[in-house]
């Protein structure tokens, strides 16, 4: 049985973000090219009544108004990346973790670069935040979507934190 994949269209402050799903959960969001053009979804259908809640959640982390998300995700990728995945969402909103932290995080110390490989093939970011993932140091460290870019979220969590 074939599943039909969704993609839709959302602008944001990134730029137009590309949301893919299987009809039941979150499989993708692609960040446009550095050059600014959207990602394309060869065979998917373009309907955006499947993404209506993870539109709104959005909108609100846009908008400062949001420090997490609830929507189902299903992201695709091997046990290790699952684990990895799974420690970025446990990095709370406003903070940051270097490769080492995570790479302690999921058992594995010795595994720094396979943790960074795997951050950076995070096919949901912002929503699984490899963004607040720096270099040991506390600089900032590559960004597939550019460092400008995650510059910026890190400076809207940064900015919009909850007072008390």
């Amino acid at each position: 049985m074939k599943v039909t994949t969704y993609c839709s269209m959302l602008p944001s402050p990134l730029g137009e973000l590309t949301l893919v799903a299987d009809g039941e959960h979150l499989t993708g969001l692609h960040l446009p090219s550095l050059e600014g053009k959207p990602m394309v979804v060869s065979g998917a259908r373009k309907d955006s009544s499947p993404f209506r809640e993870v539109i709104a959640q959005l909108e609100g982390y846009f908008a400062g108004t949001r420090t997490t998300f609830e929507v189902p995700l299903a992201p695709q990728g091997t046990p290790f990346q699952q684990r990895v995945w799974q420690a970025l969402q446990e990095i709370p909103y406003g903070r940051t973790a270097s490769y080492g932290q995570l790479a302690e995080r999921i058992g594995s110390p010795r595994a720094v670069r396979a943790v960074g490989l795997a951050n950076g093939r995070n096919p949901i970011p912002i929503i699984i935040p490899c963004h607040r993932v720096i270099g040991a140091d506390g600089s900032l460290t590559g960004y597939g979507g550019g460092m400008d870019r995650k510059r910026l979220l890190l400076d809207l969590e940064a900015h919009t934190l909850p007072i008390g």
